[in-house]
């Protein structure tokens, strides 16, 4: 995914909350309702997800240290993980409070009764707008991908943090102008504490979402199968290897990944041959898989006998197990 795309869409979303922002607040103090009051605050929380998410993307660019030898590519993790937080608490949970107030002590929109009209409308036309950025630099990346399945598995968490703030964003906005419009046709305030409850329901589950999406990338995901696919090929697509007798794969942040392998080489006379097959074979990896910057290959002889016992490594070359791991195995 691209790290210029992402950024983009979450410039868009950030100048739109803030505009949005302000304007549901003064729209709020002119008729205190609780949907706008729950908009406001919805607005100010995701203008400050954005900013945790720009803040994400540059820490993540520094170099690496003795302390973090593979850098701080999953700081992008962390600080999407933060916003599925702030998503939640301030956004989600004070908009069901603000809910339960106003149905306790509801109350009509007796002034300045045009304002949250026309402010809501503006809004859901400026969220469209970001919204449709967000998804133009989606598609950049998609592919034939659904949509569910794009959010699923993006490894840079960005475009599907901002795709699921704006689609939250213009649902609430809908749920808060139907609140509104029945607070205003019937002079009844529990139409907008009904709009407000919906907005923090809506809100709560696209942070659990969120979290749980973002806690898999934390947690530490491997290559997808078409990238495994391609690395096998690579891998064994030349004399050098005569197969791979494991491999696994790490995202160390949403653009490197990390590929260990065990591989089967065919004898050789020198240490320099050997070296210069797994450099050839490295080439071939990055080659086909760009995002493989780190790779360890660790050379060895294949024997059959040695796999069905369970080392896939030859009898010559296998370290013997102590007495008591074999008899826990």
């Amino acid at each position: 995914m691209s790290a210029n795309g992402g950024t983009k869409a979450i410039v868009a979303a950030l100048l739109a909350n803030v505009g949005i922002a302000i304007t549901k607040f003064v729209a709020f103090l002119l008729t205190s309702s609780s949907s706008m009051l729950a908009e406001s605050v919805h607005s100010v929380a995701d203008s400050g997800n954005q900013a945790l998410l720009l803040l994400g993307g540059k820490r993540a660019k520094r170099a690496a240290t003795p302390e973090h030898p593979f850098g701080y590519g999953r700081e992008r993790y962390i600080y999407a993980f933060i916003v599925s937080i702030v998503l939640f608490s301030i956004g989600g949970l004070f908009a069901l409070y603000e809910a339960y107030h106003k149905w306790a002590d509801p109350h009509g929109i007796t002034e300045w009764q045009w304002v949250p009209i026309v402010v809501l409308v503006a809004a859901i036309i400026m969220e469209s707008f970001s919204f449709r950025t967000a998804i133009k630099e989606s598609n950049h990346v998609r592919g034939n991908q659904s949509w569910v399945r794009f959010i699923r598995r993006a490894k840079a968490p960005e475009l599907p943090v901002v795709l699921l703030e704006d689609f939250g964003a213009l649902v609430g906005l809908v749920f808060a102008l139907f609140g509104v419009t029945m607070t205003l046709i019937t002079g009844n305030g529990e139409w907008d504490a009904a709009g407000t409850a919906m907005i923090g329901v809506l809100l709560v589950v696209i942070a659990i979402v969120l979290a749980l999406e973002t806690k898999s990338l934390l947690l530490g995901e491997g290559a997808e199968a078409s990238e495994l696919a391609a690395i096998e090929r690579a891998v064994t697509d030349g004399p050098e290897v005569e197969r791979i007798i494991h491999m696994k794969t790490l995202y160390l942040g949403p653009e490197e990944l990390m590929v260990a392998a065990k591989i089967g080489v065919p004898a050789c006379e020198s240490a320099h041959d050997l070296a210069r097959g797994i450099n050839v074979v490295e080439a071939r990896i990055r080659a086909a898989v760009p995002i493989a910057r780190v790779i360890y290959l660790e050379p060895d002889i294949y024997s059959v006998a040695a796999a069905e016992a369970g080392t896939g490594t030859a009898a010559d070359t296998a370290v013997p197990q102590p007495e008591a791991e074999r008899s826990e195995g």
